[in-house]
């Protein structure tokens, strides 16, 4: 077989695995977050299907990612929940937050109420003790609310049993029997419902519980269509740190700097939309690439070379990193600079080995010009 054939055989494999993970990348960010919201903790602080306070039942809080959560006991501190559905039956001494399609409080609510919401419902039976506060399509209130509400819907009903002791601000279409509101009713044009309270951590730990999981497929996907690829990054990391993370460094300010001088030119501003898509991959690469190499160093300390153990550890430990505020991201960082001078370094070595293999050489074994 001719040089030529091999290196038209090894290119033609190159791009088949090239597309190969183009599609691994698509499907991986279309299913990052089903695998996120499948993983299951048992008990009324976790992600589960449907999370359960029974009547008669008595829990501190409740912490829930899940398609229902039902509330027919007592909880004596706050109720944080994103959830299909969150039924209110029981009491809740503390305060209720919650991003949901369905809210209905039909039990007591001693604290705030805090919704953004498809529906949200005060039923006769139910009470808030605090401040309601909610945005929605649809906010019926048939219940007591002993503070002020702030409500922001496309249709706000007000039931003949309802009662607001302090103040109304709304925005959207107000029906039904406005004189339950004891204090005044202001319209606005629009109501700002702030964030819901209580949620942010729920927040941050499924969004690095997300991005665990797609740095987890992209790196199963790199490891398996590019083994060699990756090892030699790997090595790059390993024998020369300072050069591969003042090459990232390098790359990380030159290309962006590139992409916006061509994005001025007319012609130029197509090309520089791509080119910030195929750089956003590149460094996304570069993460992932990082800590798999930064780990595989460290266990080949103790004599371990397993490269599969050495992306899961240092993507969930790059993931652990993360949570701790300064020092964790400047690590990360770092690491990060490692990945990508190290994958640009190998791209370029591979291109310029490629090269040589296709030079055209004379009988005298001298390179034709």
């Amino acid at each position: 077989m001719s040089e030529s054939s091999a290196s038209k055989r090894s290119s033609t494999g190159g791009l088949a695995r090239v597309a190969v993970l183009v599609l691994v990348l698509v499907l991986v960010v279309g299913i990052g977050p089903g695998l996120v919201a499948a993983q299951s903790i048992e008990g009324p602080d976790g992600v589960d299907g449907t999370v359960t306070v029974d009547e008669g039942e008595t829990v501190d809080s409740v912490e829930a990612f899940a398609g229902n959560v039902i509330v027919d006991g007592t909880v004596t501190g706050d109720v944080n929940a994103v959830a299909g559905n969150v039924y209110i039956n029981g009491e809740v001494e503390g305060d209720v937050s919650v991003v949901s399609g369905n809210l209905e409080v039909a039990g007591a609510v001693n604290g705030d109420v805090s919704a953004a919401a498809g529906n949200v419902r005060l039923t006769e039976a139910g009470s808030v003790g605090g401040e309601f506060q909610a945005g929605g399509g649809a906010v019926f209130v048939d219940g007591t609310i002993d503070g002020d509400a702030t409500i922001g819907a496309d249709t706000i009903e007000l039931g003949e049993t309802g009662v607001i002791s302090g103040d109304l601000e709304y925005s959207g279409d107000l029906q039904g029997e406005t004189g339950v509101v004891e204090g005044e009713t202001t319209q606005t044009s629009s109501v700002g419902v702030g964030p819901v309270q209580g949620l942010e951590p729920i927040v941050t730990w499924l969004f690095a519980l997300y991005t665990l999981a797609l740095n987890l497929l992209l790196g199963a996907a790199l490891l398996l269509l590019f083994p060699r690829f990756s090892a030699g990054v790997a090595d790059r990391v390993a024998s020369v740190p300072v050069r591969a993370g003042l090459v990232g460094l390098a790359v990380l300010i030159v290309v962006p700097i590139a992409l916006i001088a061509l994005a001025i030119t007319v012609v130029g501003i197509p090309l520089s939309i791509v080119g910030g898509f195929v750089f956003a991959l590149f460094v996304w690469i570069g993460i992932v690439y990082g800590r798999f190499a930064v780990a595989a160093w460290l266990l080949s300390l103790v004599g371990i070379g397993n490269r599969w153990l050495a992306l899961v550890v240092g993507l969930v430990g790059g993931a652990a990193l993360a949570q701790i505020p300064i020092v964790g991201p400047a690590v990360n960082v770092l690491i990060f600079l490692l990945g990508l001078g190290a994958l640009a370094m190998t791209l370029f070595s591979g291109r310029r080995r490629s090269r040589e293999s296709t030079t055209p050489t004379g009988t005298d074994g001298s390179t034709a010009d």
